[in-house]
């Protein structure tokens, strides 16, 4: 059954998320191409178009999701696409996850009838495999203090995979909209005598957050100028990110 595939993101008023976006709705389709020629060829007649990949944003967008979800949905019956695979590029399972798309994919369902099928995968982030990009990150850098740097959620029990995570890599967490703080986690580590510390920006994309981040590390870099610090990239719209994506929509 010939299968389109929608990749859902929070929405920014910066344009880097977007391009990012749309950078890895490519990969992803280069790869879907590639290794599932079924699904683009043979008995069923179906007319190409990018358009099989596609973006939606949950928030900051002029159409509310289940919206765009429908539009979406439409264009894939014109080409012949019988199902819709929805992917929610988050990295928490916290409210917008667990309550606010499936609310909107339900409101699409309904709306559409029984015209397509949507199936909503699991969300980025609970990919194992995503420990696996920091880890790459990390052998290249010299240091001795690791700080996973998530935005936090709300909903209880939202960050326990992230714990994990962090224990697995050797490292500590910090939160930008609750504690424990990335400062008063740098008081820990120079307290406990480490000197070489990354930050990682648990984050999708680049953005406005993530540039608050670099700032704030200037500030660190004052407050402490006896450690060396060191600013992990956020995960970015790269060939390693569409595998796992590739890996959810197998599913």
């Amino acid at each position: 059954m010939p299968t389109a595939y929608l990749l859902v993101s929070h929405g920014s008023r910066d344009p880097r998320p977007e391009i990012a976006m749309d950078r890895l709705a490519g990969l992803l389709r280069h790869k879907i191409q590639k290794y599932s020629p079924s699904l683009v060829s043979g008995d069923t007649a179906i007319t190409l178009d990018e358009s099989f990949v596609g973006t939606a944003y949950l928030d900051l967008n002029p159409e509310p999701l289940h919206e765009q979800i429908r539009k979406f949905s439409k264009n894939a019956l014109s080409l012949g696409y019988c199902s819709l695979k929805i992917v929610p590029l988050f990295l928490l399972p916290g409210v917008h996850v667990m309550e606010d798309i499936p609310a909107e994919v339900a409101l699409a369902q309904l709306s559409l009838g029984q015209e397509i099928k949507i199936y909503l995968q699991p969300y980025l982030g609970s990919h194992p495999g995503l420990e696996l990009v920091w880890v790459k990150q990390l052998a290249s850098m010299d240091l001795d203090g690791k700080i996973l740097l998530a935005h936090g959620s709300r909903r209880p029990g939202s960050e326990l995979l992230l714990e994990a995570m962090a224990t697995s890599l050797g490292a500590v967490t910090a939160y930008w909209m609750h504690p424990p703080s990335l400062e008063s986690r740098v008081q820990e580590l120079v307290t406990s005598g480490y000197h070489r510390i990354a930050i990682l920006p648990y984050f999708l994309f680049p953005g406005g957050i993530t540039d608050a981040i670099a700032g704030a590390q200037e500030k660190l870099k004052l407050l402490f100028p006896e450690v060396s610090f060191q600013l992990a990239d956020p995960l970015g719209a790269s060939p390693e990110l569409a595998d796992l994506i590739w890996d959810l929509v197998k599913q």
